[in-house]
């Protein structure tokens, strides 16, 4: 599988952004994207995933209310509505795949795909 993520740039406090993770390859097997984000010393950390097999949705307590991950299954593609951006949403933000399951219990560890950066940048 390989990804393409997307959508991300500068925006101010307050403010939203929506991402974007098209996955091309083998799509046909089934797998759970994350979506994980990176800042400057910091470890990667999941934000959000959602189960491709029901689409549940997983998020991290810090932007739950506030971030929405969901899927157009077809277009292969999931994406990552971000409300309400603080300037610490600030990093890179990274899609990932992951075998069934790893939405749901998966660390950064648990994804074996992964797409290219995409940086948000929330200004204060």
């Amino acid at each position: 599988v390989q990804l393409q993520a997307s959508g991300g740039g500068l925006v101010q406090a307050g403010g939203s952004l929506r991402l974007s993770c098209t996955a091309s390859g083998d799509t046909d097997s089934g797998y759970d994207i994350g979506w994980l984000r990176q800042t400057p010393g910091k470890e990667r950390e999941v934000v959000a995933a959602i189960a491709r097999n029901d689409d549940t949705t997983y998020y991290r307590a810090s932007v739950k209310g506030r971030f929405t991950t969901s899927s157009d299954n077809a277009k292969n593609t999931v994406y990552l509505q971000m409300n309400s951006l603080t300037p610490d949403d600030t990093a890179v933000y990274y899609c990932a795949s992951g075998p069934p399951g790893t939405a749901e219990i998966g660390t950064r560890s648990d994804y074996d795909y992964w797409g290219q950066g995409t940086q948000v940048t929330v200004s204060s």
